[in-house]
């Protein structure tokens, strides 16, 4: 089956970048959300990046056009997902939520569509148990900035196919993406390295070790890092990376504690750049 239409469900963060990934690659792009709100927010973003990759040469203005051409958006999950060829799922990291998705998906989706998930952290395994095709789900996990990082994680559920993974691999290189595959383990391998890695960032500004911004400058010219670890979480959203670091704690343990300033952070309302405010305030540089 030749992949024609993608459809991304969520227009947050993750899911306008993925969405330019694939509309980039030459896919139509079907991206799905909750309310009419939510989509203008979400295009918005979108032609913002898209300006942005023109400004810096990454992209021509006619591709930029082109893309934005190839992106399509609606409200009624069920008529997108019975028109994708393969759907990607970039919802809140919330396993109940991601498996009524797939059960969604499962009823009214092409036979031989491919069923995806952007988790970070969740179980494809248990996503792909609620459909009665197993066999097509697989995890892939983009990462953030995904227009411009060259790599997404492929996650094969106990269930995942051969012709799944083969044909998902296909998709990702022809959107110029490189791949590297996991087996369905917590957090996979780049979290269940990276989401440590900005916990302990987290404790290190707690405990004063260092300012945000010399933590963050250690990492990028010490360890070759192309954002610091907490400008990351910023950049993802504080309350992203709290639901990581907390079910890395559920699945494997109290080593993987969220540290207490960033559980405070998100409590506070202070999410990172889309508040305006999380470890750094954003309103001071517009």
């Amino acid at each position: 089956m030749k992949i024609e239409t993608v459809c991304v469900i969520g227009m947050g963060t993750m899911g306008s970048q993925i969405g330019i990934v694939c509309a980039t690659g030459g896919y139509r792009t079907i991206m799905v959300d909750q309310n009419e709100q939510l989509i203008e927010k979400g295009l918005g973003g979108i032609k913002q990046f898209l300006g942005y990759l023109e400004k810096k040469g990454k992209i021509t203005a006619d591709k930029g056009k082109t893309a934005l051409d190839k992106i399509e958006t609606t409200t009624d999950k069920k008529k997108a997902f019975s028109e994708a060829d393969f759907i990607i799922e970039a919802v809140f990291e919330d396993m109940a939520l991601k498996k009524q998705l797939f059960t969604e998906m499962d009823q009214v989706c092409k036979e031989g569509a491919i069923l995806a998930s952007n988790t970070s952290t969740l179980s494809i395994s248990e996503m792909a148990a609620v459909t009665s095709r197993p066999q097509n789900c697989i995890g892939t996990h983009f990462l953030i900035p995904a227009a411009l990082t060259p790599l997404v994680e492929l996650v094969r559920a106990l269930q995942t196919s051969d012709d799944t993974h083969e044909r998902t691999i296909e998709f990702v290189k022809s959107c110029g993406k490189d791949t590297v595959t996991s087996s369905d383990s917590p957090a996979f391998i780049i979290n269940r390295l990276y989401v440590p890695l900005g916990n302990e960032a987290f404790y290190l500004l707690q405990e004063g070790v260092a300012t945000a911004e010399e933590i963050d400058k250690a990492c990028q010219l010490g360890l070759g890092l192309p954002l610091g670890p907490l400008a990351a979480c910023d950049a993802s959203g504080l309350d992203i990376a709290l639901a990581c670091t907390e079910s890395l704690h559920r699945q494997l343990g109290d080593k993987y504690r969220p540290c207490p300033l960033l559980v405070k952070m998100v409590k506070a309302g202070r999410l990172g750049r889309k508040t305006g405010r999380g470890v750094y305030d954003y309103t001071k540089k517009k």
